[in-house]
């Protein structure tokens, strides 16, 4: 069955918030979603919003979403595509729908004449991992992903010292 991809508009403002703690959910961390509709609304779709959107649509109905963000490599000299969220929902899994929005982010890429598209994904999602190895994605072990936030973020801008 296929699939209708189309980007995201503002009145799907709240299917996105609903997909997005439905994943958190599934990853173990939905008390690590603190984004609200006006907070979806105006990241995804105010005027100088640098972040993408896609919703899939079966028969009329949304049964996932992509967001993705232009990154730059400074070693290739070309701009590239982070995937920050990649959801299908559970009852949709399994029927080409994730690998549909992944070759729509991925021909984008393409047109533009971008070098990579990335993305993360948990170490113990092995039905992830098994999915993108299977489209020929490589796994890039030996890249540690750090971050700052919160108290640390607002301390080190502060003060430069941690926490």
């Amino acid at each position: 069955m296929s699939v209708v991809i189309r980007p995201a508009v503002r009145t799907d403002a709240q299917q996105i918030l609903t997909f997005i703690t439905e994943l958190a959910e599934y990853e173990r961390a939905r008390h690590e979603v603190l984004a609200t509709l006006q907070d979806i609304e105006r990241s995804l779709f105010d005027e100088h919003s640098t972040v993408q959107c896609l919703i899939g649509e079966r028969d009329g109905r949304a049964i996932g979403f992509a967001v993705y963000f232009q990154s730059y490599s400074t070693w290739l000299g070309r701009s590239g595509i982070y995937l920050e969220d990649l959801y299908i929902t559970p009852d949709q899994r399994g029927d080409g729908a994730g690998k549909q929005m992944l070759r729509y982010i991925a021909r984008e890429a393409v047109a533009h004449g971008w070098g990579r598209l990335e993305w993360s994904v948990l170490d113990w999602n092995e039905p992830a991992i098994k999915f993108y190895e299977s489209l020929g994605a490589q796994p890039q072990d030996e890249w540690v992903r750090y971050r700052l936030e919160g108290e640390q973020l607002q301390a080190f801008a502060r003060d430069g010292l941690p926490v």
